[in-house]
């Protein structure tokens, strides 16, 4: 059976990315098949509940203040809008609900309309997830008090890549925040964006310092970068195009993370759009097991369901029954 552990080296990690391609993907589809329904994959559905105007100066993110991208900063949605939209992702087949908020951290003043927002989405039956940026311990807790089951906070990048592209939060703090979560009893869900201009090494670094966190995330999104006009990051990748992730790599990203976080819950997220059939399926075959389903991801562009629910009729796939199980470290059955 294999492992749980939250010790891996850099060297290990980098040994795995060198694998052979075809061998790393049977470790990975090995590890999978061990803790999750191989043919079975959970949709969500990601809402932007405040878009716009935020003071962060993210390179990837359109929605900075110091982006040149014409998305409009908007207020906070009223709760009743947010929960007609969770009915529409429920009755579409999505199992979490995934809320966003483009805050550096929510105010105070904020807290009660969102903790009405998680109670409401959790009458429907919906698993919760929320991503309001940083968060205090109180705030942790009254998230947790109002029954929220998953916080989104990424870590983006490296340690040592993160600098490059973010000066206005440190990885540190996101941290901090992750550790918040963590206290409260929230699950957390954290990962990153890859296709930033980074090198494998950074790769490296960015999936040991989730796997060696003291309870790896239960989900784990990875993000290929969606480059923006009027983003840091999008003009640099528009004059610089060969930095753009190649489909090998990306599919070797989802593999280590799945090995060395075997009971995550991997999500393929943004830049699946420009993904080829061939390129998902071999995500999945990886260990890829969760999807952002719609036509849009915050402000960025998704698949969408029609294509979705074609490609899963192909490969054979449908979408995961009932509440996966959060398998905690103290929990280390395996799925049937």
């Amino acid at each position: 059976m294999t492992q749980i552990r939250t010790d891996w080296t850099r060297a290990e990690i980098a040994e795995l990315f060198d694998l052979p391609f075809t061998e790393l993907l049977f470790r990975a589809a090995t590890v999978h098949r061990e803790f999750h329904p191989p043919e079975q994959v959970q949709l969500c559905t990601l809402l932007s509940i405040k878009t716009g105007g935020c003071p962060e100066d993210c390179g990837y993110c359109s929605q900075s203040v110091k982006a040149d991208s014409g998305v409009e900063a908007t207020k906070l949605m009223e709760v009743q809008l947010v929960l007609q939209r969770a009915a529409q992702a429920k009755d579409q087949g999505s199992q979490r609900f995934c809320m966003g908020a483009a805050w550096r951290n929510p105010k105070d003043r904020d807290m009660p309309k969102i903790v009405e927002i998680v109670k409401g989405v959790r009458e429907m039956g919906l698993e919760t997830c929320m991503t309001l940026g940083m968060l205090t311990p109180k705030q942790a807790d009254m998230l947790a008090e109002a029954g929220l089951d998953y916080y989104n906070h990424n870590i983006d990048s490296s340690p040592e890549y993160y600098e490059r592209v973010i000066s206005t939060r440190t990885m540190d703090e996101r941290l901090e925040t992750l550790d918040n979560v963590r206290k409260s009893g929230i699950n957390v869900c954290s990962g990153g964006i890859v296709g930033m201009g980074e090198t494998r090494q950074d790769r490296v670094g960015f999936i040991h310092t989730l796997a060696t966190l003291n309870a790896h995330p239960e989900s784990v999104p990875v993000n290929a970068l969606v480059p923006v006009k009027g983003t840091v990051l999008g003009d640099m990748l528009a004059d610089t195009p060969l930095a753009k992730i190649d489909d090998i790599e990306f599919v070797r990203t989802v593999a280590v993370a799945r090995i060395t976080m075997p009971l995550s819950m991997v999500r393929l997220s943004a830049g699946r759009e420009s993904m080829s059939e061939a390129t998902q399926a071999l995500c999945f075959l990886a260990g890829a097991n969760s999807i952002f389903t719609g036509d849009k991801l915050l402000t960025a562009p998704n698949a969408g369901d029609d294509s979705d629910e074609a490609l899963f009729a192909k490969l054979g796939l449908t979408a995961l029954k009932g509440e996966e199980p959060l398998r905690q470290q103290k929990n280390l059955e395996p799925a049937e």
